[in-house]
Parts: structure tokens; C-alpha cells; sequence
């Protein structure tokens, strides 16, 4: 069997936890794959420069994805926590670093882990 490198494995990690996330959110058309996989293309290229920010690459992702389908669609993911107002997006937490989570920093309440919106009571 063929070993997988760990920036593979990182890489193949993060595409499956926004694309868990996107799926949730029923937003997961080809034009939005096609912009993660940009992400992951740009990111791969990222780790080889910094391989010591591999642990970062699924934030990064999430992100990267956000700020695409902000300029083209509008804001995504939508705030569940909160039900009144204007309908705002959830964050990236924390910008760089591992273990990235969804947050509402208008309620200032972690919503739920990168890839795990899915599971999010609504």
C-alpha cells in the first residue's frame, strides 16, 4: 500500500470537513467545490513553503471557501445561534491555528467544529 504524506492526509482532511460543512448548509454545487478545490491547490503550495503550518490547513480552507462564495453568493455560513437581526456569517476561529471552529462573534459562542455544521441544533 502506498503511504500518504501527511500533507496529503491534511489536505484530504480538510477538503472532507468543508465539504461536510457546505453539504449541511445544501450549498455544495460543482461551482462551490470547484472553489475548494482552488483552496486546497493554493494551500498545498502554502504547507510546502511552511510545512510547520500544516495542522492549520482546514481553517485555512474554511476560510479560504467563506471569502470565495462571499464574493460571488453572499455570506455563508449563515449564524444559526442567533435569530433576530440581520442575518450575519460565522467565523473562522482561531484565523490561524489548528482545531479551527465556527463562531457567532456577535454572541460570542462557539457554534461548532470545521466540518461538523451538520450536527448543529437550528
Amino acid at each position: 500500500m502506498d503511504h500518504i504524506s501527511p500533507l496529503e492526509q491534511a489536505l484530504h482532511a480538510a477538503r472532507a470537513l468543508v465539504l461536510a460543512d457546505l453539504g449541511s448548509g445544501e450549498v455544495a454545487h460543482a461551482d462551490v467545490v470547484s472553489l475548494v478545490e482552488e483552496s486546497i491547490v493554493q494551500r498545498r503550495w502554502w504547507v510546502e513553503q511552511w510545512p510547520e503550518g500544516i495542522e492549520f490547513v482546514a481553517g485555512l480552507v474554511a476560510q479560504d471557501v467563506q471569502d470565495g462564495l462571499l464574493e460571488r453568493y453572499g455570506r455563508w455560513p449563515l449564524c444559526p445561534v442567533c435569530g433576530s437581526g440581520t442575518p450575519h456569517a460565522l467565523d473562522v476561529e482561531p484565523e490561524l491555528g489548528p482545531d479551527p471552529h465556527w463562531v457567532c462573534s456577535e454572541a460570542g459562542v462557539v457554534v461548532a467544529a470545521v466540518g461538523s455544521l451538520g450536527t448543529v441544533v437550528r
